[in-house]
């Protein structure tokens, strides 16, 4: 995904181009690192919540984390309706866990801690870093090719001779790098996912208790979908279950087919 923002760079600007790029990948690169978890936890509007807030979520933290040999993370809520939840930080020792609104009113107490012990199975294979800047960089590469694409259809517009063919060729940019970024997405992504399954029900203690949870969370993805409103695409990749679920987004989901990953865990035996 580096290589493919520097690649949009030479497009753009050629050698120049390429060396921007490179100085704003790089700064992206930094920002990511030591911002992550407050990018990610601002893009859905989370807040830290106490245990005299929310005493049965850190419970079931507390108690995730302690069997994955793992400092307990900070738990948050996003106050959207869209039943989901997320992990985001560069090491376990940085890391936060978040839920939305929608998924504490949605699942029981059972299927919340199949979800969180997933959540907690990313934090301990240190999946959340290389997610968070896959995000960040993912939307810097569709930022960059249509700020291009934009630049080019005004400036491009008075050479009446070379105008079309540019814009034509900055479209074309805008249109395959963001595709690109998101196929490389789905491959980061979806092995981490069945990664993250497996070693989350062993921590839950039953598998059926995720099983039953995304079953019921492809369910509610598949009648409401998320809009980009609502929902950055470049970050689906953070959440378990793929909110734009259905149509073409199913094609480019960063996550696994979710019977499949259903049919896994009803096959785990402890």
């Amino acid at each position: 995904m580096f290589g493919l923002f520097l690649l949009v760079g030479y497009a753009i600007g050629g050698e120049q181009g390429m060396w921007i790029a490179l100085m704003l990948a790089t700064i992206f690169n930094g920002i990511s690192f030591i911002f992550s978890d407050k990018i990610a936890l601002a893009m859905y509007r989370a807040h830290e919540v106490t245990p005299q807030e929310a005493p049965e979520l850190h419970k079931i933290v507390e108690e995730l984390a302690s069997k994955a040999g793992i400092p307990k993370p900070k738990v948050y809520i996003s106050e959207l309706d869209i039943p989901n939840a997320f992990a985001t930080g560069r090491s376990p020792s940085h890391a936060a866990v978040a839920v939305t609104r929608g998924l504490l009113d949605y699942l029981n107490y059972q299927e919340i801690k199949g979800v969180l012990a997933h959540e907690i199975a990313h934090i301990e294979h240190r999946d959340i870093l290389t997610g968070t800047i896959a995000a960040v960089i993912a939307s810097a590469i569709s930022l960059l090719a249509q700020m291009a694409y934009y630049a080019g259809f005004f400036l491009g517009g008075r050479d009446r001779e070379n105008g079309a063919g540019s814009i034509f060729y900055l479209l074309v940019l805008a249109i395959l790098t963001p595709l690109i970024a998101t196929l490389l997405q789905m491959a980061l992504s979806r092995t981490r996912e069945y990664a993250a399954d497996e070693r989350g029900a062993l921590l839950a203690g039953n598998p059926l208790y995720l099983a039953q949870a995304l079953r019921k969370l492809a369910l509610y993805s598949s009648h409401r979908p998320a809009s980009t409103q609502e929902i950055n695409p470049a970050t689906s990749h953070m959440l378990i279950v793929n909110p734009f679920n259905g149509g073409l987004a199913s094609l480019f989901s960063t996550h696994p087919p979710i019977e499949k990953r259903i049919e896994r865990l009803e096959n785990m035996r402890f």
